[in-house]
């Protein structure tokens, strides 16, 4: 039985040994960090071309700085589920470019601080995005937190010392309430994502609000309380068209008491709405209107374009990922602040009547 053994990789002792120089002037030849002379410079590169020397081992060099050349990003509940919505892929576009000067690789974890080995605590990664900041994910951020690597949370308060990428969600939904208000719409239902880890698909309750622990829900639903105070609300259990029309079939079912106007926390839902609508016979926006909230490209809608508040999803990935950057440069984050754009479409008009 024969075997048959891997080359050695060439080292830069290797090379520095054929070029005939100290090790520490083949190392400046590839550093740059000091002035070579010209001839020794020629003679260290043929070396290392005759021996197949492309430079020194990034693998060695993250060992020597004590990092792993790799950035977590922890999402809640199931990966499949999170890149089933348009914003979370924006984000993650964004993040990379965030990331590019460190040129480092992403690992995509769930929010499972709880499991024995968890990968949350021993992952060799350098820092920590945290996209939103629910139960589940506040008890992510102690572990994260105990190792002390630098933590960004998008989208969710993350405590003293953490720097956030936050979104006007309050103000923006409270822009689309005050558009359907302003068309003559009093009697509107509103469709939530979900207030907290248990995503039940039912009537959201002052109850149910008081220990809501997902912020982007609760904050979205004070926008549009603030111009619809008595408005009924149904939690959906994901922004998913697929629940959009669920709970757009529970809100539309009884006409006696079918509202004029739907608002949905997020487009997708909004296009289930829609959906529902149709099935009903409903005509949008002559019979009933909707609206949604985030700005995404989305199919199944014909000729409508959606009523909704534009969100930088792109812009929220870049400046976490911007943020870890700094901190990995020994500078302190920065707490960043984005703003919404809202956007009048075809999906909403006044009221049949009026």
């Amino acid at each position: 039985m024969s075997t048959q053994e891997t080359p050695r990789r060439a080292t830069i002792a290797d090379v520095a040994r054929a070029a005939g120089v100290a090790t520490s002037t083949a190392s400046v030849v590839f550093s740059g960090k000091a002035k070579v002379a010209a001839a020794t410079r020629e003679r260290v590169l043929a070396a290392a071309a005759e021996l197949g020397y492309a430079g020194p081992d990034p693998r060695a060099a993250s060992l020597r700085r004590g990092r792993s050349g790799i950035v977590a990003v922890v999402l809640e509940g199931h990966l499949r589920a999170a890149f089933l919505d348009p914003v979370t892929t924006a984000m993650m576009d964004g993040l990379t470019d965030g990331l590019a000067e460190l040129s480092a690789g992403i690992l995509l974890l769930r929010d499972e601080p709880g499991e024995e080995g968890s990968a949350l605590a021993n992952a060799p990664v350098d820092a920590f995005v945290l996209i939103g900041c629910s139960g589940r994910t506040r008890a992510s951020l102690e572990v994260v937190r105990g190792r002390g690597l630098p933590v960004v949370v998008i989208e969710g308060d993350a405590g003293d010392g953490i720097p956030r990428i936050t979104l006007d969600n309050t103000e923006a939904s409270a822009d689309v309430a005050r558009h359907l208000h302003d068309l003559g719409h009093r009697d509107v239902a509103l469709v939530t994502l979900p207030l907290d880890t248990e995503r039940e698909r039912v009537a959201v309750t002052p109850d149910r609000v008081a220990t809501a622990t997902v912020d982007v829900t609760v904050d979205r639903l004070a926008g549009l309380r603030e111009v619809f105070p008595d408005a009924p609300a149904i939690s959906a259990s994901g922004s998913l068209i697929d629940e959009g029309v669920l709970v757009g079939r529970m809100l539309l079912a009884d006409a006696a008491a079918r509202p004029t106007a739907v608002i949905a926390q997020s487009d997708l839902l909004a296009v289930g709405v829609i959906r529902a609508a149709e099935e009903l016979g409903l005509r949008v926006p002559e019979d009933l209107s909707v609206a949604g909230f985030d700005g995404i490209a989305v199919d199944g809608l014909a000729d409508l374009t959606l009523t909704t508040s534009v969100q930088p999803a792109v812009d929220k990935g870049r400046a976490a990922g911007e943020q870890v950057a700094r901190m990995l440069r020994g500078e302190p984050g920065i707490t960043q602040h984005l703003t919404c754009r809202f956007r009048a479409g075809t999906t909403t008009a006044a009221p049949a009547g009026r």
